[in-house]
């Protein structure tokens, strides 16, 4: 077997289950007496909404917005991008677009809100008193500290006027209608792109005690308006959300069950870790690398062969002038690190949206041999570590995963293929 190869070949399913036009056809809301508006928001928008109008088949109006070079086209909706993760003045466009696109609705009206990954960074709205610049300052701030996507996404709600619910609420009375695809361990569709469409009942309290107990350092202006009750966001209880409704249409327990499927029908053993793993990319690396060597070593807590399966976002805590890499290469690392001179173990790291952070790929492959490979080069794997340089480190050996942008985002996909040593 080739093992790489099959080990693409399960990202490949797991992002097919994870398909536009299989997730939403058989959730078609009931149309509308009055105009159907549609906003499709993030990294996997375009393909979403142009799955939609294929299926909807009536002419539609609205506005796409997704990230640079992710655009397909729709044959009524224009596709606008925007910068992800640190959001642009194209996305500032894109977000009074997408307000313009839900005024004057009525109560026979439908919005239709495809949301997906990555609308939090490509929707930028600052609040009144504060900038674009605020906004940025704040989404790197955050992106540095290495909270988690939940946590990221309750203080980023209450410095914005479209997340947390607000969209929704702007389009009322209009009926919305809420297609996410879930790229956040546990599915919880408030969280995906910080809930422009869905509120959720974290407050400005709550988001000021995350920022006190992760020691989290955001710009003075921030923290003044987070502090303010200009922050609040709207609860979902509010009548303006009476009548919509919400559902995860993908998920990447769906996706790893996919794969799980495929592993099979291959005649191997499937286990699914978790859908829902959160933590520093690096020392979850080190984490699955300690349940492959139990495997490979003792044959538990499951018997060679066996394909380890495994999503959900770690983080990557970023110390001063780090190098190039995303966090399923950072998690890479540490399995690499693990896994040191066993034989028989063969892993894949990739974003199902087909990058990983800002580089060009979506993760890397990864064995026994890596950092032995390294050293032939007269490289020092820990030096790649120290540097928080991980895809330097994969570039070196060849070892890039590089699908492109895949159309969808369900998460991270890890996949650890271990055999009986020899």
């Amino acid at each position: 077997m080739d093992e790489r190869r099959f080990l693409t070949e399960l990202f490949e399913v797991a992002v097919a289950a994870a398909d536009p036009a299989k997730a939403i056809a058989g959730v078609l809301p009931d149309k509308p007496k009055g105009r159907t508006v549609v906003v499709a928001l993030g990294k996997g928008a375009a393909q979403l909404a142009a799955a939609f109008e294929d299926l909807w088949q009536d002419p539609v109006e609205g506005v796409v917005v997704t990230r640079y070079g992710y655009a397909t086209p729709c044959r009524h909706l224009p596709v606008m991008e925007a910068a992800h993760p640190v959001p642009d003045e194209a996305g500032l466009m894109a977000t009074k677009a997408v307000f313009r696109a839900v005024e004057g609705l009525t109560e026979d009206d439908l919005v239709v809100a495809l949301v997906c990954g990555g609308g939090s960074a490509l929707l930028p709205a600052p609040p009144e008193g504060l900038s674009l610049a605020d906004e940025q300052a704040l989404n790197r701030a955050l992106l540095a500290s290495g909270a988690p996507i939940g946590v990221m996404n309750a203080i980023r709600k209450h410095v914005s006027r479209i997340k947390g619910g607000r969209l929704a609420a702007a389009a009322h009375p209009a009926r919305v209608v809420s297609l996410v695809v879930s790229d956040v361990p546990g599915d919880d569709p408030a969280q995906v792109a910080s809930g422009p469409t869905v509120p959720d009942a974290v407050g400005r309290q709550d988001a000021l005690a995350m920022i006190a107990a992760r020691n989290i350092v955001l710009p003075e202006k921030v923290m003044a308006h987070i502090s303010s009750d200009a922050s609040a966001a709207p609860n979902p209880g509010d009548a303006c959300f009476q009548g919509n409704t919400v559902r995860v249409v993908a998920s990447a327990r769906l996706s790893l069950e996919a794969a799980a499927e495929r592993v099979e029908a291959a005649g191997l053993t499937a286990a699914i870790l978790s859908d829902a793993i959160e933590g520093e990319a690096y020392d979850v690396g080190r984490v699955h690398a300690a349940v492959a060597r139990e495997i490979a070593l003792r044959n538990r807590p499951f018997s060679a062969p066996v394909v380890l399966l495994s999503g959900g976002e770690t983080t990557v805590t970023l110390g001063e002038n780090p190098g190039r890499g995303g966090r399923n290469t950072a998690f890479l690392m540490g399995f690499a690190e693990g896994i040191e001179g066993l034989a028989g173990i063969t892993a894949l790291a990739a974003d199902s949206d087909g990058i990983d952070g800002t580089e060009d790929n979506a993760g890397a492959f990864v064995d026994g041999s890596s950092f032995d490979r390294l050293r032939a080069q007269g490289k020092d794997p820990m030096g790649y570590v120290q540097r928080q340089d991980p895809y330097s480190a994969f570039e070196a050996l060849g070892d890039i995963f590089a699908p492109g942008p895949t159309g969808t985002n369900v998460n991270d996909f890890r996949a650890v293929l271990i055999r009986p040593q020899e």
